[in-house]
């Protein structure tokens, strides 16, 4: 009995001198958590999808606290999480460039054509490697949805072989536009309504063969546009959003409708 007895006596002592370790460690070692930049975190949306350039947002909220980085970068916070962090800090917030997506393709199933029956893996990327896709335009949306994988707000989808951004989700991350291995997707202002849905440089009759919605470079919208706001450049209509007033002149003109409007 009394070998039982100091047994549980010297494990018992083992414990005691543990915790008692344990204890002085966690206070004499414990890392100070600046409160700083817990405030700041609570501005962020969560996201964590790197817009602003750094592994997310808790490597953002503490380059804000230390003054290592501005307070506009947070595309999907935008200008209430760029208020916010600066109530909490004490300073002006700046101005905030809200951005939003754009996808330059409306060749559909039954607008555009296939050179290929591809049976690879269905994502964008690898089918791009694959001689720049499946579609006879190489610079048109190939569809598998790479974009829609990474996007944490649910604002892309894919309808009938091409991308769509519901743009009261979009917060301008541009995450869609950094997967697409074609530059399909494109980062405008949140403002911006007038899009150009193509992205070919081809020459026009060589666009019409691949795509009967493709732009070909007819000028007609040039011409039409009394702000100078979108010209021909290479064989494809280019609109500068600062210019566009979104009148939608240019989008009335366009004989194969590729200019669009957007709400």
């Amino acid at each position: 009995m009394s070998a039982i007895l100091i047994a549980v006596i010297t494990v018992a002592a083992i414990g005691l001198i543990a915790g008692i370790i344990l204890t002085l460690a966690s206070h004499f070692m414990a890392v100070e958590v600046d409160e700083t930049v817990t405030k700041i975190r609570e501005c962020l949306p969560g996201a964590n999808c790197g817009a602003c350039g750094y592994a997310g947002c808790d490597e953002y909220a503490e380059k804000v606290a230390g003054r290592f980085a501005t307070l506009t970068l947070c595309i999907p916070g935008g200008k209430k999480a760029a208020d916010d962090m600066a109530a909490v800090l004490g300073i002006e917030a700046g101005d905030v460039k809200e951005m939003r997506a754009m996808v330059r393709c409306c060749g559909t199933h039954e607008t555009s054509k296939d050179v290929m029956d591809y049976q690879g893996s269905k994502t964008c990327s690898a089918c791009y490697s694959f001689f720049h896709g499946h579609k006879e335009c190489s610079y048109g949306c190939m569809g598998f949805g790479d974009c829609v994988e990474v996007c944490k707000f649910d604002a892309i989808t894919i309808h009938d072989g091409v991308a769509s951004v519901n743009s009261e989700l979009c917060t301008g991350c541009g995450a869609c536009a950094k997967v697409c291995p074609g530059h399909v997707i494109e980062m405008v202002p949140k403002n911006s309504r007038t899009c150009v849905a193509c992205a070919s440089h081809n020459k026009g009759a060589q666009t019409r063969k691949m795509c009967s919605s493709g732009c070909i470079g007819c000028m007609k919208c040039q011409k039409t546009c009394k702000h100078g706001a979108i010209v021909v450049i290479e064989n494809l209509a280019v609109v500068d959003p600062v210019l566009c007033t979104n009148c939608g002149e240019c989008a009335a003109v366009c004989p194969v409708g590729c200019i669009k409007i957007f709400a």
